[in-house]
C-alpha cells in the first residue's frame, strides 16, 4: 500500500522538525519526508490540512490483563482502545495470570498481538518470579523471547539486593528496569494520600514517604550501577526533586507521570467515588503542580496512562473494597492537550516528546519515535482544534473506570497509522 499524507504540520522532536511537510508511506515504512511530494499513480491520498502529524504515540505503562483476566480487558479490546487514543505501540505489564515471568508467556502475548494486529505490543516481563520479590527471573531468556523491559509493577521490588542484581543484569542486556516505587511496609493498607483529606474523611492514608524512600534507595543504587532505571507513575513533589537532583549529578534515570496525577488531586476523594482510587494515590495540589514543573524543566521524561481496567462490578463497591486503578489510553492525549498545551503549561512539541520520542528512547525502540525514511510508518495524526467530550459510550475498552468521563475540551485524535495501515479514522465508527 502507498499512502501520501499531504498538507499536515509535522512535529518530530527527534529531528527538530515543526513545519508543514508531506510524508510518503510505502510497504509499511516511511518512504520520503519532504516539503512537497507529488502524488504518483496508485498512491492513496490523505489530506492532513489542519492536522498535526507526529511519530506514533507510545504508552509505556499499560495493563492488558491477558492472559487470565480477559473479563477485564483483552489484547484485542486493549488494542482497539489504544488506537482510538492515538497509540501505535504499548508496553504491557507483567501482572497477568499466569504472571509474565517466563518466556512462554512473553511469546504468547507477542503471538496474540500479531493475531489481533492494530497496534504494536511490547511485553514487559516481571523482575521476580510470580511478582513475589524473592527470586529473579531468567532475564536473558525473556529478552530473547521478546521482553523489552522488566517490572514488578503493582508491587515494588522491596529487597534492595534483588533490585541491585536486576539493575546489573539489565545493564548487560541493554534493557530498562521499570520500578514501581512504593515501600509496602510504609503504605500498608492505605487507601488514599495521608493528610488533611484522609484525616477529615476517615480514610486510611499512604504517606508520601512510601514512594520517596524507594525512589531515594534506587537512585543511590543506580548512581553506582549506572544501568537503565525508569521510575514509573511518580506522584509526589519530593520524588520529582530527588530525580531532578540525581539528574543534575548525572545519574542515569528516567521517569513518567500519569494524566490523572497531572490533572487531578486528592480533593476529589471527598466524593468517596472509587473511580478516584488509584495507586499511587491522588496527591495534594502542591504535588500536582510540581509534577507539571517536572514536565516543563525536563525532569519528567514521559506521560504514561497506567491503564488499569477493572470490571464494573469490581469497581462499583464501597471505597475501601474497590480495587486501585483507572483506564487511560483513550483519554490521555485529549485531556493533556486541552489542559496543558492549550493551558500553556507545555508546548505541542513537548507533548509529542512526552508521548512518543521519549517513551521510544526509554524502551530502547530505536526504530520508533521518529518520522524518517526507512523506519516503520507508525504515525499519529490529531486535530488540535476539534472539540471533544469524553463519554462512556465512545470507549473501546471493556472497562469504564475512567476519571475523565464528562470532560470536554479541544484536541482529538484524527488518524492512527500502524505499519502504514490506517487502523483508526475519526470519520468512521471503528
Amino acid at each position: 500500500m502507498k499512502l501520501l499524507i499531504k498538507n499536515g504540520r509535522l512535529v518530530d522532536p527527534a529531528a527538530g522538525v515543526d513545519r508543514p511537510m508531506d510524508v510518503l508511506v510505502e510497504n509499511g515504512a516511511v518512504r520520503d519526508v519532504a516539503r512537497q511530494i507529488k502524488k504518483g499513480p496508485g498512491v492513496a491520498l490523505l489530506d492532513a490540512r489542519g492536522l498535526v502529524v507526529a511519530p506514533g504515540f507510545i504508552d509505556l505503562h499499560v495493563h492488558l490483563r491477558e492472559p487470565g483476566q480477559e473479563n477485564k480487558e483483552s489484547i484485542a479490546s486493549g488494542a482497539r482502545a489504544a488506537v482510538h487514543g492515538g497509540f501505535t505501540s504499548l508496553a504491557c505489564m507483567a501482572n497477568t495470570e499466569p504472571v509474565n515471568d517466563n518466556r512462554s508467556v512473553t511469546e504468547y502475548i507477542i503471538a496474540r498481538a500479531r493475531q489481533v494486529g492494530l497496534v504494536n505490543i511490547f511485553p514487559v516481563a516481571a523482575v521476580s518470579r510470580g511478582l513475589l520479590g524473592e527470586n529473579i527471573v531468567e532475564m536473558a531468556d525473556l529478552v530473547a523471547g521478546g521482553a523489552v523491559a522488566f517490572s514488578d509493577d503493582g508491587c515494588c521490588v522491596m529487597k534492595a539486593d534483588l533490585i541491585r542484581k536486576a539493575l546489573e543484569y539489565a545493564r548487560m542486556l541493554g534493557v530498562p528496569i521499570i520500578e514501581h516505587p512504593e515501600d509496602h511496609s510504609i503504605s500498608g493498607e492505605g487507601q488514599v494520600n495521608e493528610g488533611f483529606i484522609s484525616y477529615k474523611y476517615g480514610l486510611r492514608g499512604i504517606l508520601k514517604a512510601a514512594e520517596e524512600v524507594i525512589v531515594a534507595r534506587d537512585l543511590i543504587l543506580q548512581e553506582r550501577i549506572r544501568s537503565q532505571l525508569h521510575l514509573t507513575h511518580v506522584s509526589t513533589a519530593g520524588s520529582v526533586e530527588l530525580i531532578r537532583n540525581a539528574r543534575k549529578a548525572k545519574t542515569p534515570v528516567s521517569c513518567d507521570v500519569t494524566p490523572h496525577h497531572l490533572l487531578l488531586n486528592e480533593e476529589l476523594l471527598q466524593s468517596y467515588n472509587p473511580v478516584y482510587k488509584v495507586k499511587p494515590p491522588l496527591r495534594t495540589e502542591a504535588d500536582r503542580l510540581e509534577l507539571i514543573r517536572g514536565l516543563q524543566d525536563g525532569t519528567v521524561d514521559c506521560i504514561a496512562s497506567d491503564h488499569a481496567p477493572h470490571t464494573r462490578d469490581e469497581k462499583d463497591k464501597e471505597f475501601e473494597y474497590a480495587p486501585f486503578g483507572v483506564i487511560g489510553m483513550e483519554t490521555s492525549f485529549p485531556v493533556i492537550h486541552d489542559r496543558l498545551v492549550r493551558g500553556r503549561h507545555i508546548t505541542l512539541p513537548r507533548l509529542v516528546q512526552l508521548f512518543s520520542t521519549n517513551p521510544a528512547r526509554v524502551l530502547g525502540l530505536r526504530d520508533r519515535g521518529r518520522v524518517k525514511a526507512g523506519l516503520p510508518a507508525d504515525l499519529t495524526l490529531f486535530d488540535p482544534k476539534k472539540r471533544f467530550k469524553i463519554e462512556e459510550a465512545d470507549l473501546r475498552s471493556k472497562a469504564n473506570n475512567c476519571p475523565f468521563l464528562g470532560w470536554e475540551g479541544q484536541g482529538a485524535i484524527a488518524y492512527t497509522i500502524v505499519g502504514g495501515n490506517i487502523v483508526y479514522n475519526y470519520k468512521e465508527k471503528n
